[in-house]
């Protein structure tokens, strides 16, 4: 039996992208021999400037309402103010206990589908309720320097990989940026023969 083939996914949790994303992406680790290798961001880590981001929000809009109708979901823009970090903290948690999946689909509906603010402690409860987490541990490892701390470092992995935004998966030395390179990370894992039998 081959080794697993590692996917390493660079995602910020504030990223509209990596939102639609959270509905494409479980295909490439349902139908194919790999192990996730698990890379959040938190802040403006990944993403455009404050400066930039201003100017870019309402094609990014734009964009995201075409890809949502195109996916049937819905959007619901979180309040400006929304911090990721909290959230990319907490799903070191919610990995540890099996529940990364749940987390990350949960962590988004609550952002953009509800519209809430994923850096508070009720909107944190609130998804771990979904998942079946305990919230009291989940709010506490939002907060855990040391989760905090591999988010840095996976920053400073991100700009040694190459990884220039998100969502970012690699694979060997193939990086694939965007939400909409699912197909082509299916294609190449098609490829190296990691599909299932």
């Amino acid at each position: 039996m081959n080794k697993p083939i590692d996917v390493t996914l660079y995602f910020n949790f504030r990223s509209p992208y990596c939102y639609l994303l959270s509905k494409t992406m479980w295909p490439v680790f349902d139908d194919f021999d790999v192990n996730l290798v698990w890379r959040p961001v938190g802040g403006w880590n990944l993403r455009s400037s404050p400066e930039r981001a201003k100017k870019k929000l309402p094609i990014a809009r734009q964009d995201l309402k075409r890809f949502a109708k195109r996916l049937g979901i819905p959007v619901n823009p979180p309040p400006m103010e929304t911090e990721p970090t909290p959230a990319g903290a907490a799903s070191f948690y919610a990995e540890a206990q099996g529940k990364l999946r749940e987390y990350i689909i949960e962590t988004m509906r609550e952002e953009w589908e509800f519209g809430n603010n994923i850096a508070l402690d009720k909107s944190l409860r609130n998804i771990a309720n979904r998942c079946g987490l305990d919230a009291d541990t989940l709010i506490a490892a939002s907060g855990d320097a040391r989760n905090l701390a591999i988010l840095e470092n996976n920053a400073k992995l991100a700009d040694a990989d190459g990884a220039v935004g998100v969502p970012t998966f690699i694979i060997g030395d193939q990086i694939f940026w965007g939400q909409d390179r699912v197909e082509f990370v299916i294609e190449h894992l098609q490829d190296l023969g990691a599909s299932k039998a």
